[in-house]
């Protein structure tokens, strides 16, 4: 008898990388933007902030739901669950969904919030804005909250995957 060609662990392998991709693949692209924004038109920041919750909600979230389960199948079938990386990617996930969870998305929404009050304040009679938005003390504090989250997550997503691509 003739052995499948592509066996149902290589299709749940596949859809574990597609869940990496789809679910933190976005997450390296955040700060590229925001900065970007920031410097060319600070009116699109609470738009930006506000598209980062939604996509942590809708592709984060449910990326690293596809990685948990298809990472479980395959350290099951493969029988590594002794293996240090099955373990790191276990503590990276908690903390990836958990900082996701509790920090990236709630601050983004109530960092959309206060880019527009601080866009308020700057802008002029007849749709005008004096110079480039002035940020409060409470936008910065919290965008470098949210930048130091974002940052640490694209460090144990880099260092997963490389655990990952050299277990063997």
């Amino acid at each position: 008898m003739l052995a499948p060609a592509v066996t149902f662990a290589d299709f749940v392998l596949a859809l574990h990388i597609l869940g990496a991709i789809v679910g933190f693949g976005i997450t390296f692209g955040y700060p590229l933007l925001l900065s970007a924004a920031g410097r060319m038109d600070p009116a699109v920041i609470p738009w930006l902030l506000r598209m980062r919750q939604r996509l942590g909600r809708y592709l984060v979230n449910p990326g690293l739901t596809l990685v948990v389960a298809a990472g479980i199948y395959l350290a099951t079938d493969e029988h590594y669950w002794s293996s240090f990386f099955v373990a790191w990617g276990i503590a990276a996930a908690l903390v990836i969904g958990a900082v996701e969870g509790s920090i990236i998305i709630p601050r983004s929404g109530r960092l959309a919030k206060l880019a527009e009050r601080d866009l308020a304040a700057t802008a002029l009679a007849g749709g005008g804005r004096r110079s480039s938005a002035a940020w409060s003390r409470d936008y910065s504090s919290g965008y470098r909250l949210l930048w130091l989250s974002g940052t640490l997550l694209q460090a144990i997503v880099v260092i997963t995957v490389f655990l990952m691509a050299t277990h063997a």
